[in-house]
C-alpha cells in the first residue's frame, strides 16, 4: 500500500471526529449563522497566518537526505504568501470588523494546533509538518466547495465574502495530487510515523476548533 493511501487509513477516526462536528452538520443542512461564519472565519485568519511560516521553518530544519521535499516546501511559500490576507477581506464582505479579528486572540484549540505543529517541527521531525498538511488540504477537498455554496445560499452573501473558502476548495484539489506525490515518495519509517502522528492530532485539534464555534439558533 502506498504511504499516501496508508496515511488515510490510519487517520481515519480522527477524520471522523472532525467531520462530526456539529457545526459542520448545521453547514451541511444549510443551518449557518453570519455570526457562525464570521466566527469560522476569524479562527481561519489565526491558522492561515502560520502557515508560510510553518513551511519555512519546515525548509530550514529538513535534512539534506529531504532536498527534494525542501523544494516541495519552497513551491508550497510560493502559493500559500497572504492567503491569510483573503480571509480578512471575506469577514469585511460579511460586514464584520476585520481589523478585530486581526488583533483578536485565537480559540484554545485554533492556537493549540498551530503551537503543536511549530513544536513537531523544532523540537521532533520537521516532516511532521506535512500532518498538518493533509488534514487542512483534505478538508478543503471534502468541505470547502460545498459549503461555500450552501453557506452563500443560506445567508445571501456576495461571492466576494467567499474567496477564501471557493478558492481553497478549487486549489487543494491540485495540491493534494502533489502532497499524494511526495508522501508516496518518503521512504524512512520514522518520517511516515511523524507524519501519521501529527495528522491524527490536528485532526483532533481541528474538529476542536469547529467545535468551539457558536452553533446557529
Amino acid at each position: 500500500m502506498d504511504f499516501f493511501d496508508e496515511l488515510n487509513q490510519l487517520t481515519s477516526a480522527e477524520r471522523d471526529y472532525l467531520l462530526g462536528a456539529p457545526i459542520i452538520t448545521q453547514a451541511s443542512a444549510g443551518k449557518v449563522s453570519l455570526p457562525s461564519y464570521v466566527a469560522f472565519l476569524g479562527q481561519a485568519y489565526h491558522h492561515v497566518k502560520h502557515t508560510t511560516p510553518l513551511l519555512m521553518a519546515c525548509g530550514a530544519r529538513l535534512p539534506e537526505r529531504l532536498e527534494w521535499l525542501r523544494e516541495a516546501v519552497a513551491e508550497y511559500i510560493e502559493e500559500e504568501l497572504g492567503h491569510q490576507e483573503w480571509v480578512l477581506n471575506d469577514i469585511r464582505a460579511c460586514g464584520a470588523d476585520a481589523e478585530a479579528v486581526r488583533e483578536a486572540t485565537p480559540n484554545l484549540p485554533t492556537e493549540l494546533m498551530v503551537s503543536y505543529v511549530y513544536d513537531r517541527i523544532q523540537r521532533h521531525n520537521p516532516v511532521s509538518f506535512f500532518g498538518m498538511v493533509h488534514v487542512l488540504e483534505g478538508t478543503s477537498i471534502a468541505l470547502a466547495t460545498q459549503m461555500a455554496g450552501i453557506i452563500k445560499g443560506g445567508l445571501g452573501l456576495p461571492a466576494q465574502a467567499f474567496s477564501y473558502l471557493t478558492s481553497h476548495g478549487s486549489l487543494d484539489i491540485g495540491h493534494v495530487e502533489f502532497f499524494k506525490k511526495l508522501m508516496n515518495r518518503l521512504d524512512n519509517q520514522a518520517d511516515k510515523a511523524a507524519v501519521v502522528h501529527t495528522a491524527r492530532v490536528v485532526y483532533r485539534l481541528y474538529g476542536d476548533m469547529f467545535r468551539s464555534l457558536p452553533l446557529s439558533v
